[in-house]
């Protein structure tokens, strides 16, 4: 059975997070893996539209049950957290990096996976390089689109400069971004950059707990090769 664990994080002067840690059993966490040397820091969808750590607690638990550990967690203004949210992204991103840095001395681990949800993806990948132990990246659902742009352009270029690993879920009916939009911004990317293609599924159907699972599964495989 996996366990559950909360924790506060401070982000900056006076901001403090609300996380949660989902370990492994010890029969899940196999020492004889890969996996267990990483753990997995999930960044929730926009704030301001609602999105909480809550969303990310389907995919931390599937994580834990394959054995690999996984911490979420409000951003500023959310939740228990303190502070306010930003219209942009920027503020969290130091949000993020706090809680990759504490991730990284509470597992004694330098082996961080970082994925992001949604308008979690640009903000986690604006994190990316400002943090050693974090050898990684997923999106899901990253907002590559025009009308996302408007507010998350400026987080693109972090991302896909990184020469860190980077994979990129998406559905075929996205919505915010087109097949084609990625593919063209993969493109651009340095280093390994993959795409990976849900067919038929919205934007925020690969947000819900249908793919919750799946999207576990395709994490721990892409962790496996790195």
């Amino acid at each position: 059975m996996t366990t559950r664990e909360s924790a506060t994080v401070e982000s900056g002067t006076g901001i403090h997070l609300d996380v949660r840690i989902y370990k492994p059993s010890p029969e899940e966490n196999d020492s004889t893996t890969n996996h267990h040397k990483f753990v997995v820091v999930l960044v929730h969808p926009y704030s301001v539209l609602g999105g909480c750590q809550a969303l990310m607690k389907g995919i931390a638990r599937n994580l834990a049950e394959q054995g690999v550990a996984a911490v979420t967690f409000d951003m500023r203004g959310v939740g228990k957290s303190t502070g306010r949210p930003s219209l942009t992204g920027f503020a969290e991103v130091s949000d993020v990096v706090s809680v990759c840095k504490w991730t990284s001395q509470k597992f004694s681990s330098n082996r961080i996976l970082l994925v992001g949800s949604s308008a979690g993806a640009p903000i986690a990948g604006s994190a990316v390089d400002q943090v050693d132990e974090v050898v990684g990246y997923v999106s899901l659902g990253y907002p590559f689109g025009w009308t996302a742009s408007i507010l998350f352009g400026r987080h693109h270029k972090a991302i896909l400069q990184s020469p860190k690993p980077k994979l990129f879920i998406m559905g075929t009916k996205d919505g915010f971004t087109s097949v084609k939009q990625l593919a063209n911004k993969i493109k651009t990317a340095a280093g390994r950059a993959e795409t990976h293609l849900i067919e038929g599924a919205s934007h925020f159907q690969l947000e819900g707990p249908y793919f919750d699972t799946e999207m576990a599964t395709l994490i721990v495989t892409f962790i496996s090769s790195l």
